[in-house]
């Protein structure tokens, strides 16, 4: 299971989401989960809630992922950098040829885009 944090989940991890916390347990402690976390969508976290980003990245199941020339390409075709990142960061690549998830508590922001989403309100 691979699965994207946006800002906004990233955000609610910080002030004890459920789901959120869940799913960051489970990148942990179990084998086939990875949770990643966008560098661009970290920094809009932070700015969200100072504090996030050193938190998140501390994390042991939390793989921070670069700003790379595909994801800087993809913040140009963006209305802001977290969405692209994080979009881009969902994509297939060979290490996940079925893409990820993107985990969000704002899950009405994705609607249109080519990306499956998890609503950590539930």
């Amino acid at each position: 299971m691979h699965i994207v944090l946006d800002e906004t989940a990233m955000a609610a991890a910080g002030q004890g989401n459920v789901l959120a916390s869940r799913l960051i347990h489970r990148a942990h402690a179990e084998a086939d989960w990875y949770l990643y976390a966008p560098t661009c969508a970290l920094v809009e976290a932070d700015r969200r809630r100072p504090g996030t980003a050193e938190h998140l990245a501390a994390l042991p199941g939390i793989t921070v992922l670069d700003l790379d020339l595909p994801a800087a390409l993809a913040v140009a075709q963006r209305g802001t950098w977290a969405a692209a990142h994080c979009q881009c960061a969902a994509q297939p690549t060979p290490e996940r040829p079925d893409g990820a998830i993107i985990a969000s508590t704002a899950p009405k922001q994705w609607d249109g885009e080519p990306v499956r989403v998890l609503d950590l309100n539930a």
